[in-house]
């Protein structure tokens, strides 16, 4: 079956059938890798990967929790001032991440370490933001995904535009897979009750903009659970705004990809927006700055650990006959990312505040070299005030 195919069937196929108030579980959740590692076959998607490709996913999840880990102990030592953790959400970020092609552009809200890893950015880039020295990290020209995103749900604003620019642009609905593109938007449950992404839903499906939003629901918004939130699947919000929807096992990388792929080649080809719900769960905390203690209990936190998304990926490649030296190497390798991330996160420069004034416009305006000029007096005049007291005291 095309993605085509696939993309005509979901607005009236099976995958929106069971929608009821009372049984958000009656919702069909697309799953290709059981929590015991066993592949299953689903009728409208696949995933194409060998297992050597598997275990290619399997090295990205690995690592990015690894990212994770050590940030969260970064900040703990107050290395950062702050940090999101994206534990247990791993399977989401790299399945969709993978799903993307080199030319597509993705927009993180600010927890999609998983998807700034498979765009190629340096973990510690990702440091800056949280360190307080830097207002982004990367360009997002050279990895076509854009900075993280603070403002709850804005992200889905920007992506309905880029998607519509892309239209405007000729770059969808070809047949040509070096031009051809589409925008991957990703917000969590807590966004969707938030107006910009209702109104980037309704921009991207009146002008059949080309963007695949894609729904972390992580079961809490901060402390407020995704069924305060929604009498329905959010995956069946879609219908109200005329675009299809899916819920896939979050936890499951394999049908992350496979549903993601096959979203982003609907969108290239011009038959408009979609939206995923990836199912999943947030076993850490909203940032270092929650207690999830106060709002959730122990015996959900435990439930969710057995879907734990690598661990049915290592149960599978096991079975599958992958040696314990593969993993063993991976560990190795997880251990120098967590090293060079503590050596380089403390020698992360302090920031040039002047620097501020040269990103304003593309092209800057007398008024800004003035005030940059004036900043800059001020700031050597006191360093120069600072030193002379020093002096005096010695």
């Amino acid at each position: 079956m095309s993605a085509s195919d696939i993309g005509g069937s979901i607005g009236s196929g099976p995958q929106l059938h069971g929608r009821d108030p009372a049984g958000q579980d009656s919702f069909e959740t697309v799953q290709l890798l059981t929590p015991e590692g066993v592949r299953v076959d689903h009728p409208d998607f696949r995933y194409t990967g060998d297992d050597d490709a598997i275990r290619g996913l399997y090295r990205d999840l690995f690592l990015v929790r690894r990212i994770d880990t050590e940030a969260h102990a970064l900040q703990r030592h107050g290395e950062l001032g702050l940090w999101a953790q994206c534990e247990g959400q791993e399977a989401a970020q790299v399945g969709s991440g993978r799903a993307l092609r080199a030319h597509d552009f993705a927009f993180p809200t600010y927890r999609e370490h998983g998807v700034a890893w498979c765009r190629n950015i340096d973990p510690v880039k990702l440091l800056g933001l949280f360190r307080g020295v830097e207002l982004g990290g990367w360009d997002p020209a050279e990895h076509n995904m854009a900075l993280y995103s603070i403002v709850i749900g804005a992200q889905t604003l920007h992506a309905a535009g880029y998607g519509m620019g892309l239209t405007m642009d000729g770059r969808v609905g070809h047949g040509d897979p070096d031009r051809d593109s589409a925008v991957l938007a990703y917000f969590g449950d807590g966004a969707s009750s938030q107006g910009d992404v209702n109104e980037a839903f309704v921009f991207a499906a009146s002008f059949n903009a080309p963007v695949v939003f894609f729904c972390q629901n992580n079961q809490w918004a901060i402390s407020v659970p995704s069924e305060r939130q929604t009498r329905i699947p959010l995956a069946g919000r879609a219908d109200g705004f005329g675009f299809p929807g899916v819920r896939v096992d979050g936890n499951d990388v394999l049908a992350c990809q496979a549903v993601t792929e096959a979203a982003l080649q609907r969108a290239r080809d011009g038959q408009g927006p979609m939206l995923i719900e990836a199912f999943t769960y947030r076993m850490g905390a909203h940032t270092t700055s929650d207690d999830p203690t106060r709002y959730r209990d122990a015996a959900e936190l435990d439930t969710w650990r057995g879907r734990d998304p690598i661990a049915r990926v290592q149960a599978y490649l096991l079975e599958a006959g992958t040696p314990q030296s593969f993993f063993d190497d991976i560990s190795a390798e997880a251990d120098e990312l967590g090293a060079r991330l503590r050596a380089e996160c403390v020698k992360l420069p302090e920031p040039d505040l002047a620097a501020l004034f040269d990103h304003i416009h593309v092209e800057p305006t007398v008024e800004n070299r003035e005030q940059q000029a004036e900043y800059t007096a001020w700031r050597d005049a006191d360093i120069e005030v600072g030193a002379a007291h020093e002096g005096s005291m010695a």
